[in-house]
């Protein structure tokens, strides 16, 4: 009797699920956010004289910051590893599944449903995460940066990082989407997380299509002020909830068109 229930649980590790799901998806993760980061973070360091135009702040963030965000991607990721290592008999009850690729239609509805369903989600996360115990606590390493690079994305406490992850899976689990949709929508996630905290207005970007998206400019402002903000990129949600940061739509068109006229 009493080996039953392992027998069981290690039967939920042999699925070849366990592998494509939790553990590749954490890893995809990992690899993208360096992909899109470390470039961004070079051009930060680098500070090049043709794309000082597209800057959101003046002031210049500390070399410094590149060492302790590495070491708190590394540590923060090997907490979710090990946290959709331990919770896999759970999550595997979710209804993500394998089996024959989606077509590319169904990838792209499903993603965007998950980025504005993970916004939403993470405006309440975020702005809960500034009440007084939980930013002394927990956010309050976050906030340490004040004017961001792409690789303090991940410069968090474990449990913000690990609760974030939470919220970006429950589009993938609403809708039962395959995983190889979710490793799409992860890596966009990611870019999200780089590109937010980059520093730079980069008209390019592929959230600026986006509708209520302003970009990396949105929570670049969250950072240099603290207060307000709170979504991730949908400056929607701030604006219907009347938490945007003071003159914060003035104060975006002003640095735009200061960009078009430099």
């Amino acid at each position: 009797m009493t080996g039953a229930p392992i027998e069981a649980a290690l039967e939920a590790y042999r699925d070849p699920l366990f592998w494509a799901f939790p553990v590749a998806t954490v890893l995809i993760g990992m690899a993208a956010f360096l992909l899109f980061a470390g470039p961004m973070t070079w051009i930060a360091a680098r500070n090049p004289a043709a794309l000082r135009a597209r800057k959101i702040q003046n002031r210049k963030e500390r070399e410094g910051v590149i060492g302790p965000s590495i070491r708190s991607w590394l540590v923060n990721n090997a907490w979710m590893l090990l946290g959709v290592v331990a919770a896999w008999p759970l999550i595997r009850l979710t209804p993500i599944h394998g089996g024959p690729w989606p077509a590319w239609h169904e990838v792209a509805w499903q993603r965007l449903l998950f980025v504005y369903l993970d916004d939403f989600l993470y405006y309440w996360m975020h702005r809960t995460l500034h009440t007084r115990w939980l930013f002394r606590h927990v956010h309050g390493r976050h906030h340490r940066i004040y004017t961001p690079w792409a690789i303090t994305g991940h410069y968090m406490h474990p449990v913000e990082y690990v609760l974030t992850g939470t919220l970006a899976m429950v589009g993938p689990a609403l809708v039962g989407a395959h995983y190889a949709t979710l490793w799409v929508w992860i890596a966009f996630r990611q870019w999200e997380a780089a590109e937010g905290h980059c520093g730079y207005d980069f008209r390019w970007s592929p959230t600026r299509w986006l509708p209520g998206s302003d970009g990396a400019i949105h929570h670049d402002f969250h950072h240099a002020r603290v207060k307000g903000n709170f979504a991730g990129f949908l400056a929607i949600w701030d604006r219907a909830f009347g938490t945007l940061v003071r003159d914060y739509e003035q104060d975006r068109d002003r640095i735009r068109q200061a960009r078009k006229a430099a």
